[in-house]
């Protein structure tokens, strides 16, 4: 899944998911909140992946149990309407920021889902560290 998209949400807090990626989510979408005051949303398949290889252990680290409930506990299943438009969950939206427009972002396997303002300043501080993320290094 490739590029960003220009969506807004309606009245009931819905989003159209681009029509390039609906099969993709045929099966089912699972939106959880991103650590970036994202939203991402993966279809069925890959969710399934992800959680087959993450260590669900109650016994693991506390930021490894930390990081679990964040992850899971903050997800939805949200099947695709009709008119290819998923419901996101207010508290979901909250975490986001959403409002009235949302970017919708192709990340390879996912999409996240950011306000409008929060991928503006994403998308500039990637630009502008793109070249230490390429060199492999943190800061100049």
């Amino acid at each position: 899944m490739l590029g960003n998209y220009e969506h807004r949400i309606d009245q009931k807090g819905r989003i159209a998911i681009p029509s390039k990626f609906r099969k993709e989510f045929a099966e089912g979408v699972v939106l959880t909140s991103g650590i970036d005051q994202c939203i991402i949303a993966y279809p069925v398949t890959e969710w399934q992946k992800l959680s087959d290889n993450y260590d669900l252990s109650p016994f693991s680290t506390s930021k490894n149990r930390e990081l679990t409930r964040f992850i899971f506990g903050n997800a939805f299943d949200i099947e695709l309407d009709r008119q290819g438009r998923i419901a996101l969950p207010l508290w979901l939206r909250q975490h986001a920021r959403i409002k009235e427009i949302a970017m919708i972002v192709g990340v390879n396997k996912y999409l996240e889902i950011w306000s409008n303002e929060g991928w503006e300043r994403e998308s500039l501080r990637i630009k502008e560290a793109a070249w230490l993320l390429a060199e492999g290094r943190e800061e100049r």
